[in-house]
């Protein structure tokens, strides 16, 4: 190869590799952030249970240097809004994680949540769409549900089956 051949076949090499690296770019599918999906469900209930105590007081230099202070503290108690949240399927009891800062919701109004990791995140799509992180507490299969879904396939398994039977003579 003289040296005029091989300057053409590496920038022939050198627009090949362009042409198919530039295609690759342009059919890939555009990066996004995942759309989160939520569920839809309704909140039936809040109760305040007791989820800690704070103190307050305790002693002070100045009422140790001066003898005043008697090491006097105040106990209060903490309460955490507890909901009860009911979806297609299943019943949640779930507690705000940030004690600190908690937001009553609407009881008896649809909210739409979504579970990632070890929290739900809640929001209110009447009020908008800034979400609340939630633990959950604890989970129940709703009996009302899963009793008439289980009739209701019994029934459609009973007529399928009676529908492909042969008939007897």
């Amino acid at each position: 190869m003289n040296d005029s051949s091989l300057k053409s076949h590496v920038a022939s090499v050198v627009l090949v590799v362009a042409i198919a690296g530039a295609s690759l770019f342009l059919a890939a599918p555009p990066l996004r952030a995942k759309t989160p999906v939520y569920n839809r469900g309704e909140l039936l209930s809040m109760d305040s249970q007791s989820c800690g105590s704070t103190e307050s007081g305790g002693k002070t230099v100045a009422g140790e240097i001066l003898g005043t202070d008697a090491g006097h503290h105040t106990t209060q108690e903490v309460l955490c809004q507890d909901y009860v949240l009911q979806s297609d399927r299943l019943i949640y009891h779930i507690r705000v994680k940030d004690a600190k800062h908690p937001v009553l919701l609407p009881v008896g109004n649809a909210v739409e949540f979504r579970i990632e990791k070890s929290s739900l995140f809640l929001r209110d799509p009447e009020n908008g769409k800034q979400e609340h992180e939630y633990v959950v507490i604890s989970m129940q299969t709703r009996t009302d549900v899963s009793t008439a879904g289980a009739a209701g396939s019994a029934r459609a398994t009973t007529a399928a089956t009676d529908a492909t039977a042969e008939p007897k003579p």
